[in-house]
């Protein structure tokens, strides 16, 4: 370790409040292009966890940099709910188009927590109720709004008191059915339960459903195909709203541009934030213009939101996401990634429950037996291994049993192999033990 690491390790210690965070990585990154990252020593990391599912386009991308630096030129900021400038309105138009159904009227922020709160805002507006239904095991953000729809107590713990009129339904995780029941054979119980949900557990004033397409801190958990379709069909029965977090699942990450597009239903809004600009700070929230008019003067504001270098990063963004038709080779390198986890590692390992994923947003679920306790202090163990042997993933699920992968949609075949080889290697230091 050279003097600079231990410099910024120490003023990180000192100046930065991190008491929040469980354990940092123990690597100071200097630099980083397409989906490799470098330490201060110049030693060379493939990134895997790209961020938190931010860096979809790869880091430094060149068409996105450069966009960004010609805005810089022109105009930094202004405040897009004040002034009107070129790049938000750009960006809307893109949004509107590859949007699926006719949602066509954005809100800027910047953050998924702002995008998620925003979220909420109008579809009470809207529909004039004031009670919510969301998912347990999702997560939603860290403010006070996002963490009363987020279904985990491990995240909401000394946070509350929490938003009154939230009521949440159990999740399609398979693996773990909480009606106890086989995939084949359930008839979607865990979607078909909203009924009861919204009979039992509501006082009939619910403005939205709110899910993520595939839940990302909950354990990448990966509803069946027909599970939204099942859910749409009793929000319209009641006229309640349905809100798609693609806070973490949007721009490419799953093999679609939006996640939601695999389940083939449109929701009456989207929040986005996280892939939308290449690692610049920006959010957004889309819905129809009907839905939209319900805010007035006054009513929801952002003095950051639609900033016009993020804007433009933004639009470079899906340009190259699109143009290079990023999503469809994440959805065949993620298929072909998961054949692998499953056939040359799961079949080794009893360590692995389940390995689970669209595209290239992957969960390898550790258990410790056949009742399918879960490895918290395994997967944690790995993730150390792994960054020892210069690659970085995640840690989550509800238990903290769930290797993340999440790389950069850029990540090339070679590099995925090389993710598989140092993978196996952690398994087997585990295995030993």
């Amino acid at each position: 370790m050279n003097n600079d690491d231990i410099s910024i390790k120490q003023k990180y210690e000192k100046y930065i409040n991190t008491y929040s965070v469980k354990k940092m990585e123990d690597v100071v990154i200097s630099h980083a292009e397409g989906a490799l990252v470098y330490d201060m020593r110049g030693q060379e990391y493939l990134d895997c966890f790209a961020g938190i599912a931010v860096n979809n386009a790869g880091h430094r991308n060149p068409k996105i940099i450069q966009a960004a630096k010609e805005q810089m030129d022109k105009l930094v900021h202004c405040c897009a709910y004040v002034y009107y400038s070129e790049p938000p309105a750009l960006l809307s138009e893109k949004l509107a188009y590859y949007t699926p159904g006719q949602l066509d009227k954005t809100f800027f922020s910047n953050s998924g927590a702002e995008a998620i709160e925003g979220s909420l805002r109008i579809a009470k507006q809207f529909t004039e109720r004031y009670e919510f239904i969301a998912l347990q095991c999702s997560f939603h953000g860290r403010t006070n709004a996002t963490l009363s729809i987020t279904g985990n107590r491990k995240r909401k713990q000394e946070g509350g008191p929490y938003l009154s009129g939230i009521s949440f339904v159990p999740p399609p995780y398979c693996y773990r059915c909480p009606f106890e029941l086989e995939k084949e054979s359930c008839n979607l119980k865990c979607a078909r339960y909203l009924r009861e949900v919204i009979d039992f557990q509501t006082s009939g004033s619910v403005a939205a459903f709110i899910a993520e397409p595939i839940l990302g801190e909950g354990g990448i958990i990966v509803p069946p195909q027909n599970y939204f379709q099942e859910i749409k069909k009793i929000l319209e029965e009641f006229q309640i709203l349905f809100i798609a977090d693609e806070v973490q699942t949007g721009f490419g990450r799953t093999g679609k541009l939006f996640a939601i597009e695999h389940y083939e239903v449109v929701p009456d809004i989207i929040a986005m934030a996280k892939g939308i600009a290449g690692g610049f700070p920006l959010s957004a929230f889309i819905t129809r213009d009907e839905i939209a008019r319900s805010f007035k003067p006054g009513d929801h504001l952002s003095t950051f939101g639609g900033n016009p270098v993020s804007c433009a990063a933004a639009i470079a963004n899906i340009d190259f996401l699109l143009e290079e038709n990023i999503p469809e080779k994440a959805l065949a390198k993620g298929e072909n990634f998961i054949l692998k986890l499953k056939n040359e590692l799961m079949k080794k390992y009893d360590l692995i429950g389940e390995v689970r994923g669209k595209g290239l947003m992957i969960g390898i679920e550790l258990v410790k037996d056949k009742e399918k306790t879960p490895a918290a202090e395994e997967a944690a163990k790995i993730r150390e291994i792994c960054r020892e042997n210069r690659l970085l993933i995640g840690v989550g699920g509800v238990y903290g049993n769930v290797l993340r992968i999440q790389p950069p949609l850029v990540i090339t075949e070679e590099q995925l192999e090389r993710a598989l080889n140092i993978l196996d290697k952690a398994f087997s230091l585990i295995d030993k033990c």
